[in-house]
């Protein structure tokens, strides 16, 4: 599979192509792996309005980086439809010239009332993070009782407007692993696309260790002896999810393995925090400050620049070298799931 012909290129030659961007650190759930309830209690201070960029400043940024070859853009959180009229921000990113294509991940608990208007304004494709089938399970999960059926009809109120939907589960050995193959059966059956993701060590608050991590080839393995799969090739240089479809059939799942099969050396994707500073890899532990530049009446070719100097002397390899050495890999403080929203 040939490399597009980008302009930003960082330097082990990987294309910028992706930019993720989260537009709020605010979550009506407090997901153990990634807002624990407490860490982000009652008395933890979010960002302040002023703080956040606004539309009209994300979209100029994203203008500048579809000048670097972005294409994709992905809307994230926290809990990206906590943000107030984000499908005017969805309306004026449709209008951005270059951008293919742009999807939004959540939680689905408000997916329902907002469905309508996220199509109306442009949104084809969501992503909706669901744990466990088992109330008492994804209650417990999500830290705040959240009812499987408040993501459920958010699913099939996107559904009913026409967008495609991909369902991520985060598995947790001892947690929620039982709960692999009801997921699996149930959307096979509902014919929207599961991903399972293997337990990362993303910020600093979830209490990451090795052991709790279910490798990917054991989810496949589970599967295969109840629905049988057959690995299917990427769709495009950069994909993140391993692809399997089942048997005689179109339907797939997906498998990302960030700790068992790293995927650095094809990662094209930048994130944009919610503070508006530039993070060139999920597991960075410092960002660029792109709301300072922004703000400080910096020109579009001044901004173009910054950027590019950063996505240029990209080195981040985290998950390879995680993979290559658990043990004595040094302990560092890492930017937090809910700024730039995985």
């Amino acid at each position: 599979m040939s490399k597009p012909n980008l302009h930003a290129i960082d330097s082990h030659q990987r294309p910028l192509r992706d930019l993720r961007i989260s537009v709020t650190d605010r979550c009506n759930f407090r997901c153990q792996y990634c807002m624990p309830a407490e860490i982000f209690g009652p008395d933890f201070k979010f960002l302040p309005k002023e703080k956040l960029l606004s539309f009209e400043e994300l979209t100029r940024l994203t203008r500048i980086f579809t000048s670097l070859g972005v294409e994709k853009i992905r809307i994230t959180g926290g809990e990206p439809l906590m943000r107030t009229d984000l499908p005017l921000l969805i309306d004026m990113l449709t209008q951005v010239e270059g951008v293919r294509d742009i999807a939004m991940t959540t939680n689905g608990s408000l997916l329902k009332r907002h469905a309508k208007s996220l199509k109306k304004a442009g949104l084809n494709r969501v992503t909706i993070s669901l744990d466990s089938l088992d109330e008492e399970r994804f209650g417990k999960m999500n830290g705040r009782g959240f009812k499987v059926a408040d993501v459920l009809e958010g699913i099939e109120a996107a559904a009913e407007e026409g967008m495609k939907i991909k369902i991520n589960m985060v598995v947790q050995k001892g947690v929620n692993d039982e709960d692999i193959l009801p997921m699996a059966q149930y959307f096979y059956d509902k014919g929207h696309i599961l991903r399972f993701i293997e337990f990362m060590d993303v910020g600093n608050t979830n209490g990451w260790k090795l052991d709790q991590v279910v490798p990917n080839r054991e989810i496949v393995r589970r599967i295969h002896q109840e629905l049988p799969l057959e690995p299917v090739d990427p769709n495009y240089y950069g994909e993140t999810a391993s692809r399997y479809r089942y048997v005689g059939t179109d339907k797939e799942i997906g498998l990302i393995s960030s700790v068992t099969q790293a995927f650095c050396s094809t990662c094209t994707r930048a994130r944009l925090s919610a503070e508006g500073s530039i993070y060139t890899c999920l597991f960075a532990s410092e960002g660029h400050d792109l709301r300072k530049v922004i703000r400080s009446g910096a020109t579009d070719e001044e901004i173009r620049q910054f950027i590019e100097d950063v996505w240029s002397a990209r080195t981040d390899r985290y998950s390879e070298e995680r993979l290559k050495n658990t043990k004595g890999l040094k302990k560092r403080t890492k930017v937090e799931m809910s700024h730039i929203g995985g």
